[in-house]
């Protein structure tokens, strides 16, 4: 069973009878919890930015007595960008292939094939993919902003954005070691102090499969506590309890394996290129060039993550 690139027919999208399973799961905590494709913000450029200042470390600084007023002293604000990729996909089905809803190749029994219109039904299933790459690009999206038309326009994923805040496993020489408690608390504790996870609802660290078992086992088993879980934006997770609060654990098909973030969710969200008079991720059918029905999905959508410094991500751990 996959995909094909070429028109659907009624030889190469075979229809069947009975319930219709999907196999490939779709989910996308990350871009569902941050606002989804009915979520977010907009810009009328391909790239958007936003800014960032810090404060001068604490302390006494009292002044004498009578003294002249202080030398000026100013804070300096940065720029923060990211840009916009094209999402851009077509379906196209057969005049015979909407019309033969019940052509059967294979048991030619009594029940009826649940797919009564095929292009409605291709349109849905490839609105999810596209939604699966948002996701992926999100979290490991690789910036590439072109100088021409001929290399596509790439958005920063949330792990790519993560610089300051970064802990290497290490077991010694390099070699990827275990997750640890240590690790995690000492990945939580930086990023507090550089102003992340300040928002307890918000503070998520998102895993792949085998980390979340490690995690699970390091927070909840071995401290005997009760599991708990809460909605997050539509999206269930489970929580721990850790030294910098309760934090939410996502558990994410599309995490590299071998790494762990910590995200404040509250700073991150889809930043869409609206098109005029037709939204910001629609269908649209495309002209006729013959006996078919075709139709275009398009939109253009970047990552806003706010102060990566209100993140952070541990590398290198093992998978096994």
């Amino acid at each position: 069973m996959a995909g094909i690139t070429t028109l659907g027919t009624t030889y190469n999208l075979p229809n069947y009878t009975g319930i219709l399973y999907q196999l490939t799961p779709s989910d996308t905590p990350f871009f569902s919890a941050i606002g989804g494709l009915t979520g977010g913000g907009q810009t009328d450029a391909i790239e958007f930015e936003w800014q960032s200042y810090d404060l001068r470390a604490a302390g006494q600084n009292t002044r004498l007595e009578g003294a002249d007023a202080p030398t000026e002293e100013e804070r300096v604000r940065a720029n923060v960008s990211n840009i916009v990729q094209i999402h851009q996909e077509t379906v196209g089905v057969s005049y015979t292939k909407l019309a033969a809803t019940q052509a059967k190749a294979g048991i030619n029994n009594a029940e009826r094939n649940p797919v009564l219109n095929e292009l409605d039904w291709q349109t849905e299933q490839m609105l999810k993919q596209m939604v699966r790459d948002i996701e992926y690009s999100f979290i490991q999206g690789t910036y590439q902003k072109p100088v021409d038309n001929t290399t596509a326009r790439q958005t920063r994923g949330i792990l790519a954005a993560i610089t300051t805040n970064v802990i290497a496993a290490d077991a010694g020489g390099g070699a990827a070691d275990a997750l640890t408690e240590a690790y995690v608390l000492n990945l939580l504790q930086t990023v507090w102090e550089n102003g992340g996870i300040q928002e307890s609802e918000t503070a998520t660290l998102i895993c792949n499969a085998f980390q979340k078992r490690q995690l699970t086992d390091i927070f909840i088993t071995q401290k005997n506590y009760r599991e708990e879980s809460r909605n997050m934006a539509g999206v269930r997770v489970q929580t721990i309890e850790t030294d910098f609060g309760r934090l939410n654990l996502m558990l994410n098909r599309h995490m590299p394996t071998d790494e762990v973030a910590v995200v404040s969710l509250e700073q991150c969200m889809p930043v869409y290129q609206e098109i005029p008079g037709k939204g910001h991720f629609f269908a649209e059918p495309l002209a006729k060039t013959g006996a078919k029905e075709k139709v275009q999905l398009y939109g253009e959508v970047g990552l806003k993550y706010g102060n990566e410094r209100a993140h952070g991500k541990i590398t290198n751990l093992t998978t096994n």
